[in-house]
Parts: structure tokens; C-alpha cells; sequence
């Protein structure tokens, strides 16, 4: 187990505390939920009822998709562009050493195939996160036109379709408000490693590094 951990503990804790975040996500929006009913007088739900309701998917959803995007942008970027003395950017083509041999032991499948399966895995992790972005977004758009509904049920208002919602500038207002943190936090770690180091860090330049040394 001290080797499994050891070898495994950033993917271990980080979805640990994904999960342990994640019910209490639910349990606070389950409250939340509750108290507004109660204060409109309708009915409460039960916790499992909350967890297959609009409200619930909606922020779950919402925050997924904007992480996603972010983590597509980043990759995506740091392959094409440059930020110098930046920690999260490749070395400047003139800063670039000599390649570093490449590691021992057998390449990945799709690699070792070449062809249409290499140039596939080339890029498969933006692939993937754009993939995870857009079920996410359809997952804040399907729990957000049911929490629309209801609200709208509420107050004695039509129904929307789903497609009306897509159109919708509620939909998109809270789909912007992450967008662009997001991309705030982006830029901020691009630029705050120019200057700032954090020992042991593989986020972080070694500490003695100057400050227009680009990349890790």
C-alpha cells in the first residue's frame, strides 16, 4: 500500500477529494434546496429525488464543463504558444537544449502501429478533454432546462424546450461567469511563475531559476 500510494498519490488524493467534495455538493445543495421550498411553500424532496433533479446536474454540470474547457485551453495553448519565463510554457525555440534521450522501455500501442492510430494518440489528450468538456455541457444544458422548468412551473409560467434554453441568455450567462475565471486562472499561474517559485513543486521553476528561464 506505501508503494501504491506512493507511485499513485496525486491521482489518489486530488479524486478523493473530488469525491468527498462532490457529496458534500450534494448534501449543502440538498439543504439549500430544501429551504427554498420550504419557504414557497412546496414540496421537499428526498436526498435520492435531489440527486436525479435539474438543480443538482445543473451545478455539477456547469462546473465540469468549465474545468474541462480550461484544462482543453491549456493544452491546447501551451502546445502552440509561448509565455517567456513562464513555468507552464515550453523553452523558447532559441532557449531549446539538445532533446533528451528518449525514455527506456517500449512505446504505447498506438505508437508502436503508427499510421492513423499514432496520429490519433498524438493528440489524444486534448481529444478526450474536449470530449469531456461537451458531455459536460450537455449536461448543464439538460439539468438547467429542468431547473428552468421547475422555477417556471413555480411561478406559473410556460415550459421551455430544451433548444429554447440553449438560446437562452440564463444558460449562457452562467456558462461565461466560468468561462472566464477559468481563463483568469490560467493566465494568473502563466504569468505568477514567471516570478514565484514553490519548492518540489512540478508547477514551479527550481527556486534558483531566473526569472526569464522558461519552462520547468
Amino acid at each position: 500500500m506505501k508503494r501504491f500510494f506512493r507511485n499513485n498519490g496525486l491521482s489518489v488524493v486530488t479524486l478523493g477529494l473530488f469525491v468527498l467534495l462532490w457529496g458534500a455538493q450534494a448534501l449543502t445543495g440538498w439543504q439549500a434546496y430544501n429551504e427554498e421550498a420550504q419557504e414557497h411553500d412546496r414540496a421537499v424532496l428526498g436526498l435520492g429525488a435531489y440527486l436525479e433533479s435539474g438543480h443538482f446536474w445543473e451545478a455539477t454540470g456547469e462546473n465540469w464543463e468549465s474545468e474541462f474547457l480550461q484544462m482543453a485551453a491549456f493544452v491546447l495553448l501551451t502546445a502552440r504558444l509561448y509565455q517567456r519565463g513562464s513555468a507552464e510554457s515550453k523553452p523558447l525555440p532559441e532557449d531549446e537544449q539538445a532533446p533528451e534521450p528518449p525514455p527506456s522501455g517500449p512505446p504505447p500501442g498506438p505508437v508502436r502501429r503508427g499510421g492513423w492510430a499514432a496520429q490519433l494518440y498524438s493528440h489524444s489528450l486534448s481529444l478526450t478533454l474536449l470530449l469531456l468538456f461537451a458531455a459536460s455541457f450537455v449536461l448543464h444544458l439538460l439539468g438547467g432546462a429542468a431547473e428552468y422548468n421547475r422555477e417556471a412551473a413555480a411561478h406559473g409560467q410556460p415550459a421551455v424546450s430544451t433548444l429554447a434554453f440553449l438560446g437562452s441568455a440564463e444558460f449562457w450567462h452562467q456558462s461565461f461567469q466560468n468561462w472566464q475565471s477559468e481563463f483568469l486562472a490560467v493566465g494568473a499561474m502563466a504569468v505568477l511563475t514567471i516570478f514565484l517559485r514553490e519548492r518540489g513543486s512540478a508547477e514551479s521553476k527550481p527556486v534558483e531559476a531566473p526569472h526569464h528561464h522558461t519552462g520547468r
